[in-house]
């Protein structure tokens, strides 16, 4: 009996343990209900939601396992898992001034004191002394008991709501509060109880609403997030983004087996998809045959600007089919009716699209080009004529620069720079900018010209995005890069430059460009040469410049090339800071080829694991910094003046690598090159071990100098190795 006893008060005692642990954490649930969002918005507002509220935890001292976002057009959601019900205490200790300045000779404290415990907020006589290595100071400990999790959401969910920023926001009622659409509703939820937060006017509840038309309009009451995503998919809406994502893409694989089709796989279509609607049903329509005269581009285009279609293709001819598939946001028992809708309004674009080009194709694109002193590149800079007639001239240099022997390419860069901005006063590019160049090749084409000179025109504006697809073709290539360097040397030229995060005309993303171009494309060119012929023909426009703006301007534009190289090295190829500082710190006035300088980063790369390596590093840094101390001159080294045999091994060695490093080096061998340096390293070391630099006599002392300066210019030629770090150096 009393072992059962025993039994049921462990029971209880556990039960009541069990409940006092299960209320130490508890879930939030945060919905902001909104008016249709843009869909661009929503993937930026939900992941600045998610890193807001986990800093503002972190900050709070509320303690949580996971933060999760979800939402659509209408509503942006926060679920906060495990959240803890009550802030971390916490102790907090600042140190003051000294007991010395702090109490009197009586023993009585100081305005010191009292001003350092007015500021704290506590009380003189709780002030504590605090043994420090300068002695002994004051030190106010406060201890800081955590709050109730309840009261300080209370405080900092409104802020949270109202910070959150968006491209474009609007004020809708009394409040001022700035959001991309007016809010309708709240839910704000923690531990199943109702916070009492208020944003922009409206009070906080329990209460949702689904889906417009299959949700009929009501409110949906909600306890914790399980029963919020299920009530809603209940009232027409798939909450979460994911599984939006995997329902469209099942529905879209559906249709394409029973047709036979194939869909044009495109990412940010389906993120539209996905985005712009909650309850995703994908149906499939057609238009007429006779549209498919129209380049697939126009077409494609067309369905996916103006009304977000997936465009369709033959599995096996993989032609364009005369269909679409649409995602609509709503079920009805007839979707012939919105699958009929959706057809009209196509019909009625494809008829202005074919319109466009019919109406194109009535001018050459040689008469348009005539036109371009109309239109304005930039106000500092002139017309798109001027900048047209420059990328012409630019892309012959780099042409010739890149291959001299190839007249062939030389003529089709001509050509196609000639054209390459005509097709911007076409009516289908004034309706479809994002046409442009493509268009341009398509009438280059109609026109008879050479599908180089098409293919050419049609790839100048690649790479479109900074992981955009590259021109395949040289001749496009030297068009993209002539167009490219050329708007960089333009705005430089006129001081419009990147600064922080303003880069209003994308200036970054042209030299990132510029940089996969040649480096992907494997272009071994020297960029300085183009780069100083692009600041002398803009100067030769006559545009008013920055003060020695071709000295100064040809610098600066290769420091922003080079921190775009340091970029990609950096992230494509995970390269060490240190190893690509190493490379481009010694550029200044050697030739720009980036191929070359990425080549030499992956031979050091490849190097630094070798045994001998970081002695090696260590030596020559130990050369470098005593060189570059004393800003020694290369001065003639005099072997009579040797009075150590480490002096003469150093010397012997230096002088027998000197002429392998150099062909090494011209022959792009860098492994080499860097194992010939490596071998020096028992020489290095035995100087430093046997020599005192700083001889008292001051021949002896220049000598040994002049035979470190021989060094470091033979590591120097390869790479400023005083850079890489090492354990030890």
């Amino acid at each position: 009996m009393a072992t059962r006893k025993k039994t049921g008060q462990s029971a209880a005692l556990a039960k009541k343990t069990k409940k006092t642990s299960a209320k130490a954490e508890a879930e939030l649930l945060l919905e902001i209900g909104v008016e249709e969002l843009p869909y661009q918005f929503i993937v930026p507002a939900l992941a600045t939601l998610k890193e807001s509220v986990e800093r503002l935890l972190q900050e709070q001292r509320l303690a949580f396992h996971t933060v999760r976002t979800m939402g659509g057009p209408r509503r942006l959601t926060l679920v906060v898992d495990d959240l803890a019900t009550k802030q971390t205490s916490v102790t907090k200790e600042t140190m003051g001034p000294s007991k010395a300045v702090a109490f009197d000779q009586a023993g009585q404290p100081t305005k010191a004191a009292i001003g350092f415990a007015a500021g704290q907020q506590v009380a003189v006589h709780d002030l504590q002394v605090r043994q420090t290595p300068k002695g002994e100071y004051l030190c106010a400990v406060k201890h800081e008991a955590g709050r109730q999790a309840k009261s300080v959401l209370t405080e900092v969910l409104p802020h949270l709501v109202s910070n959150l920023g968006f491209p474009k926001a609007m004020k809708w009622n009394e409040t001022g509060v700035r959001f991309a659409r007016p809010v309708r509703w709240v839910v704000a939820l923690y531990g199943g109880s109702v916070l009492p937060v208020e944003v922009a006017g409206i009070k906080a509840s329990n209460r949702t609403r689904g889906h417009r038309v299959l949700g009929g309009g009501k409110w949906i009451e909600v306890r914790d997030a399980a029963s919020y995503v299920r009530m809603l998919e209940r009232q027409g809406v798939l909450v979460d983004p994911q599984r939006r994502r995997d329902v469209i893409e099942e529905q879209i694989a559906a249709l394409c087996r029973k047709t036979g089709l194939h869909v044009n796989d495109d990412v940010s279509l389906l993120d539209q998809a996905v985005y712009t609607t909650e309850c995703p049903v994908a149906i499939i329509g057609s238009f007429k045959d006779a549209y498919l005269d129209v380049p697939e581009d126009i077409l494609i285009t067309s369905m996916k600007e103006h009304q977000g279609f997936f465009s369709l293709r033959q599995k096996e001819s993989r032609k364009l089919a005369p269909h679409f598939i649409a995602v609509a946001n709503n079920r009805v028992k007839d979707m012939s009716l919105i699958r009929e809708g959706n057809e009209r309004v196509l019909a009625a674009r494809l008829a202005d699209a074919k319109f466009f080009f019919d109406e194109d194709r009535k001018v050459r694109l040689q008469e348009r080009a005539k036109k371009l002193a109309g239109v304005t590149f930039h106000q500092k800079l002139g017309t798109m004529e001027q900048k047209q007639e420059r990328v012409k001239r630019l892309a012959g240099f780099i042409a010739a620069h890149l291959c001299p022997d190839q007249e062939e390419l030389r003529q089709v860069c001509d050509r196609a720079a000639s054209l390459s901005k005509a097709d911007l006063l076409t009516g289908i590019v004034g309706e479809f900018p994002e046409l442009q160049g493509i268009m341009g090749g398509e009438y280059a084409l109609h026109e008879g010209e050479s599908s180089a000179v098409g293919q050419a025109i049609r790839e100048q504006y690649l790479p479109k995005a900074l992981e955009g697809d590259l021109p395949e073709t040289l001749a496009g290539q030297v068009l993209s890069l002539a167009d490219r360097l050329d708007s960089i040397a333009a705005f430089f030229h006129v001081g419009i430059m990147p600064t922080g995060s303003e880069d209003p005309f994308a200036l970054r993303r042209h030299a990132t460009a510029i940089v996969r171009i040649v480096l992907e494309g494997n272009l071994r060119t020297d960029l300085s040469a183009p780069l100083r012929h692009a600041t002398r023909l803009i100067a030769g426009d006559g545009f008013k410049g920055l003060p020695d703006v071709e000295a100064q301007g040809v610098r600066r534009i290769t420091e922003f090339l080079l921190e775009r190289v340091r970029h990609y090295c950096r992230v494509v190829h995970l390269l060490r800071d240190d190893i690509i500082d190493a490379v481009i710190k010694p550029v200044g006035d050697r030739p720009l080829d980036v191929v070359d300088l990425v080549s030499k980063m992956k031979a050091l790369e490849a190097v630094m694991v070798k045994p001998e390596f970081d002695s090696l590093i260590v030596g020559f840094k130990r050369v470098h910094r005593l060189v570059e101390k004393e800003q020694w001159a290369c001065e003639p080294v005099d072997t009579a003046r040797f009075q150590n045999d480490a002096e003469a091994v150093l010397h012997k060695a230096v002088t027998d690598q000197r002429s392998r490093i150099q062909e090494f080096v011209e022959a792009g061998e860098y492994g080499h090159t860097l194992d010939a340096l490596v071998s020096l390293r028992p020489a290095i070391d035995e100087f430093f071990a046997a020599v005192m630099v700083n001889a008292d006599d001051q021949a002896v002392r220049t000598n040994r100098l002049s035979l470190l300066k021989e060094v470091d210019t033979l590591f120097m030629s390869f790479a400023d190795l005083s850079q890489i770090v090492v354990q030890g150096g």
